[in-house]
């Protein structure tokens, strides 16, 4: 198979999965230039998770192609996808929660055979989290498990973030927090971004572009400009039936 043509960091054709006789995405194609942070919109059960899965080869595509960098992705295990150059933060953030804030760091460095300097750069990077090294993991704030979660994606030095509802469960004045962090990595590293959110203030503030997810099916994709000067309509894209 020919590389992917597209300077796209991430493209994905056709991209259909499932879980067992259930099929959730039918044929989605999206893409995230270099630089680019860009938003999966939709309500709950659209696929949105199970879109990011299936990047993240944790659920097994049944057609279609992924392709990071030019480098087509698809069938590779999730290690090695990771290995490639995607970070990825779940939804509930899957953090070590016996573990504390300095552990966790380290166990994704040994995983990805960094070396400290890069965990050491996080912490500058990331000075929310200095106050908190010794802090278990499972005692820190949502706001502050997620920024920890950002910190073990970013271990790797991803070429791609996938970011499964970030916003989830996070008071709104921590999220300015969370934007800022985003907005300063994507400033200092070479790093693109596909947002899987359900909040829209959140995702507007941060997104180029959006795509809107209905049942399985890319239904539209909406630029900055609209989504932000037209938010009831990206609300009632999302809330379609």
């Amino acid at each position: 198979m020919q590389p992917d043509p597209s300077p796209a960091a991430l493209s994905v054709t056709n991209l259909s999965s499932g879980y067992g006789l259930a099929a959730i995405l039918r044929g989605i194609s999206l893409s995230v230039a270099a630089g680019e942070i860009v938003s999966v919109l939709g309500r709950n059960g659209a696929g949105k998770t199970t879109l990011l899965k299936t990047i993240m080869g944790i659920v097994r595509a049944e057609q279609g192609d992924v392709w990071l960098g030019g480098k087509r992705i698809s069938g590779l295990a999730p290690n090695e996808i990771a290995m490639a150059g995607i970070g990825y933060v779940p939804q509930g953030r899957a953090i070590f929660p016996s573990l504390s804030v300095l552990e966790n760091l380290r166990v994704t460095q040994f995983a990805q055979g960094k070396g400290s300097d890069r965990v050491e750069e996080l912490i500058e990077l990331l000075p929310a989290l200095k106050p908190h090294l010794s802090s278990r993991g499972g005692g820190l704030s949502g706001g502050q498990q997620q920024i920890l979660a950002l910190a073990r994606a970013l271990v790797g030095h991803p070429k791609l973030l996938l970011l499964d509802e970030p916003s989830e469960g996070i008071q709104p004045s921590i999220l300015d927090t969370i934007i800022e962090v985003l907005e300063n990595l994507m400033k200092r590293e070479p790093l693109s971004i596909l947002l899987v959110e359900q909040n829209l203030d959140f995702a507007t503030a941060l997104s180029h572009r959006a795509y809107v997810m209905e049942m399985g099916r890319i239904i539209r994709t909406i630029d900055h400009d609209e989504l932000d000067a037209s938010s009831q309509l990206a609300r009632d894209l999302m809330l379609a039936s």
